[in-house]
């Protein structure tokens, strides 16, 4: 596999109160490799609502950051002059009412939430140490915006650590199959994704560097083509061995035998193992299941919602209509036609050979067996 460094999916540039959240546009991919910049709040949430940023763990990991330019925002205010008025309650809901207002950008991948819960409580927490409500004084809020960066980092880089976990499990998992053997992938769930080597491909990479030479059969995945445009180029850049097909052929490269193994991600993992992930995800598991292929979910465990019961509380995000009828620009569909356009669709648990996690391989998986995964502690 080539060792070359894919561009950070985002950073975060400059001081804790001041700085900048930095995405690389994937709405641009393949084509350009263009960053951008987001000052507010608002153009954060803006940049997660429209895909600039995507994945479940990258979605979390960018709105840590972003609740820190709440306080830029709180500095640039025209009486930003007047911090010696504005109190330490009157900061914390600042930073609040951002993290409930990024909550809203997205609503399957659960990560943004988990991430948001944290950074709430940093605020909380802070809010508690002080005494009393007295007003600020100095920069607006720049003791917390310490303790908010180094929460959004610590985000961060355990999302690293999850990814590299992920792989190692994922290759001893896939260890029995042979050299070059095919395994499909469906949507981006690489370093694009996470702010590490991915979910999925992160297990694909592993399997790359112990040499076992995996062939990727990458779904374009309608009807954004994150899978053409992303997951592609992620495997090109790195070296690995790809092709890419239509969504409506995967069926034919299986039923040729050319496809050993499948693994995708997940935006959210329900108590009983039933997964949420990119809408066609559950045709290809019934597919894989129909031909006897393993299909696999790699996902960290921030991505499990222990608070569902099943799939069927999963909350599914429709996207506009325009997605599918005017994709990239160009209509091909007639004016006025109805439109169904979900991200996402949940792959129940019976269809899943294994949950790939930093701690190890859910399997079978059963609400017991995510239990005591969940229950287990740090990474192994």
């Amino acid at each position: 596999m080539a060792n070359i460094e894919i561009l950070p999916t985002l950073r975060w540039e400059g001081p804790a109160v001041g700085g900048t959240l930095v995405l690389l546009d994937q709405t641009r991919l393949p084509g350009e490799t263009v960053d951008l910049r987001c000052d507010t709040v608002d153009a954060a949430w803006d940049a997660i609502k429209r895909l600039v940023v995507r994945g479940a763990p990258a979605i979390g990991v960018a709105a840590a950051y972003a609740t820190l330019l709440s306080l830029r925002e709180l500095n640039d205010a025209p009486d930003a002059d007047a911090s010696n008025k504005t109190t330490t309650r009157e900061i914390a809901a600042t930073v609040t009412a951002a993290c409930d207002h990024l909550a809203t950008s997205r609503p399957t991948a659960v990560n943004l939430f988990w991430a948001l819960d944290r950074m709430r409580a940093t605020v909380a927490h802070w809010e508690q140490q002080r005494e009393d409500d007295s007003p600020a004084g100095g920069q607006l809020g720049a003791e917390l915006g310490e303790l908010l960066l180094s929460e959004a980092r610590a985000i961060h880089a355990e999302d690293r650590d999850m990814c590299a976990a992920i792989g190692r499990h994922g290759a001893d998992a896939l260890a029995e199959l042979p050299a070059g053997a095919g395994i499909l992938t469906h949507c981006n769930a690489g370093a694009l994704a996470t702010a590490g080597d991915g979910t999925a491909l992160s297990v694909i990479f592993e399997l790359a560097r112990r040499d076992r030479q995996p062939h990727v059969w990458v779904d374009e995945t309608r009807p954004l083509l994150q899978g053409a445009r992303l997951t592609a180029w992620e495997l090109t850049q790195r070296g690995v061995d790809c092709t890419l097909i239509c969504d409506n052929m995967a069926a034919a490269v299986m039923q040729a035998g050319r496809v050993q193994a499948v693994v995708t991600g997940a935006d959210r993992i329900a108590a009983n193992g039933d997964a949420a992930n990119k809408i066609g995800t559950y045709g290809v598991a019934t597919l894989a299941a129909a031909h006897g292929i393993p299909f696999y979910i790699a996902a960290p465990t921030s991505t499990f919602d222990m608070a569902l019961a099943s799939g069927a509380a999963i909350p599914i995000e429709e996207r506009e209509r325009e997605e599918v009828t005017c994709g990239f620009g160009r209509e091909t569909a007639p004016a006025g036609v109805r439109v169904f356009n979900p991200a996402f669709d949940v792959t129940p648990a019976r269809l899943i050979r294994g949950i790939i996690t930093e701690r190890g391989v859910i399997t079978p998986v059963t609400a017991g067996a995510v239990a005591a995964t969940l229950a287990a502690g740090s990474l192994s």
